[in-house]
């Protein structure tokens, strides 16, 4: 009977120890599905005019092929109403301060370029984020973490600089290049030092980023400042700088976390993309412009994240420019 009893005890111990082992592999190798939608309705008020939009319908799946290989693959079914494929990549981490990430994904430069929708302070991106960056490329990137002492980030890539839809082109010395690197001198606080040099046809471009941001209490503090160079003065430089504050007001309500109250002011000087007229000049394709945007968020509560965004953006462009683009935007967002 002591001998049954041992016996059963020990394929019991032993069925467990492999259930348990089988459910951690099944735990650490299953997908991940993830999705942000962000749902809008404007109102300029220069033209009296409304709109509906789905900003984005983003549905993404992730996992591990390993302990050290994990993947990504996500896609917009409805960014503004365009279909695109965003990230499909491959990344492997060897050491927990060493990661090599191959295909198509974010490039390395600036804070509010690489922030997900969902990650966002306002409706719509800061013209750094949006205007004169917005970099999605496929590539490799290589990035170093130390969280000892001075903790920082540093990543580094080379891309193809065509960016997602072209990647056929042989490359020679139009190859794209970025670099970030991310300081943590205390806590709650970071600084961003960013690198790019792109070249999409005939002339490279060099882009500078430096970024910071700081948290105190309820109080978040974020600034940037963006400058681009052509060669041979084919074009006057182009320079950006936002500047934004936050401050939450914690209601921990059943259906309601917090409110954030927000005000940012951004600006951008003109920008060219790369690209000459059939005559061989290069002008303007973004307009010299600014701007004020004042704004309120009601988070609601978990299980998701499911923000309300309240803004208004008040535009001023230089004398003579009949851009119209001041508006109220209602945005919703659910984070799953």
């Amino acid at each position: 009977m002591k001998r049954f009893l041992f016996s059963t005890a020990l394929i019991l111990i032993t069925f467990s120890t492999l259930f348990s082992e089988n459910a951690d592999s099944l735990k650490m190798f299953s997908p991940k599905i993830e999705g942000t939608i962000r749902a809008k309705y404007e109102y300029n008020t220069n033209l009296d005019a409304h709109r509906f939009q789905v900003r984005n319908a983003r549905f993404s799946i992730n996992g591990n092929f390993s302990p050290t290989v994990s993947y990504k693959a996500e896609m917009d079914l409805s960014d503004e109403g365009v279909t695109k494929m965003l990230d499909a990549y491959v990344r492997m981490k060897p050491t927990k301060w060493f990661s090599f990430t191959l295909g198509q994904q974010k490039v390395p430069f600036s804070t509010d370029n690489i922030r997900s929708p969902h990650q966002l302070y306002f409706a719509n991106r800061s013209f750094i984020g949006k205007q004169l960056t917005g970099l999605r490329d496929v590539g490799a990137t290589f990035a170093f973490i130390n969280k000892s002492k001075i903790p920082f980030e540093l990543s580094m890539g080379w891309y193809n600089g065509d960016g997602l839809y072209n990647q056929q082109n042989w490359k020679t010395d139009d190859i794209s290049f970025a670099s970030r690197l991310e300081l943590f001198p205390a806590k709650n606080i970071e600084l961003s030092l960013n690198y790019n040099s792109v070249k999409p046809e005939n002339i490279r471009m060099n882009l500078y980023d430096v970024g910071c941001y700081a948290n105190f209490g309820n109080i978040h503090i974020e600034s940037e400042y963006f400058y681009k160079t052509y060669p041979n003065n084919l074009f006057q430089a182009t320079k950006g700088f936002f500047v934004f504050g936050g401050y939450d007001i914690n209601i921990n309500k059943p259906n309601l976390k917090k409110i954030t109250t927000l005000v940012r002011y951004d600006m951008m000087s003109a920008n060219n993309k790369g690209y000459a007229e059939e005559d061989g000049t290069y002008t303007a394709d973004h307009l010299a412009r600014s701007r004020v945007t004042s704004g309120i968020t009601f988070s609601l509560n978990k299980p998701f994240l499911n923000d309300i965004r309240l803004n208004y953006e008040k535009y001023f462009y230089k004398q003579g420019v009949t851009d119209y683009d001041d508006k109220l935007v209602v945005e919703f967002v659910v984070r799953f």
